[in-house]
């Protein structure tokens, strides 16, 4: 019994041990930098055909791959972007956080202060847009700005 057990935990173990991770590999052309994003990481991007798509990336084969159910080739693709959920959670928060304590402090300030306190709510509702729209501040890498995008496999 132990050495059915041993053999089923090795063979597991060794199964990670050799296994081969997917990836995307970003490279630019001008200055050969190249940047790597792993499989199932968030990502956003933007195809030939105008459509924004936005989630998890599964690669399917060395061509395509999968966002959202939908089946993407990799020529199709003008610009992609990282979208971490840390960034995103931690963006908007803080914006819309912040318009809204803002947003208070202006009005409460001009209800019992100087009326021109007011006036502050107008960046206040700005930053609440701002969250809300979730703002992305990681880089663009754009096909016809010279990326080339490519599948590639890892092994750890």
């Amino acid at each position: 019994m132990k050495n059915i057990l041993l053999f089923i935990i090795s063979a597991f173990f060794f199964n990670v041990a050799i296994a081969q991770n997917n990836a995307i590999k970003i490279t630019n052309l001008n200055t050969n930098k190249e940047k790597i994003i792993k499989e199932n990481r968030r990502i956003t991007l933007k195809t030939s055909d105008g459509r924004k798509i936005k989630g998890r990336l599964k690669l399917e084969n060395d061509k395509t791959f999968i966002i959202n159910d939908v089946l993407i080739n990799l020529a199709d693709i003008e610009e992609l972007k990282r979208n971490p959920l840390f960034t995103s959670i931690f963006t908007t928060g803080v914006l819309v956080y912040g318009g809204v304590v803002l947003a208070g402090f202006s009005i409460l300030v001009g209800v019992f202060g100087e009326s021109t306190a007011f006036l502050l709510t107008i960046p206040a509702a700005g930053m609440v847009y701002a969250g809300l729209k979730s703002t992305n501040f990681n880089k663009n890498h754009k096909i016809d700005k010279g990326w080339k995008i490519e599948i590639i496999s890892l092994s750890d």
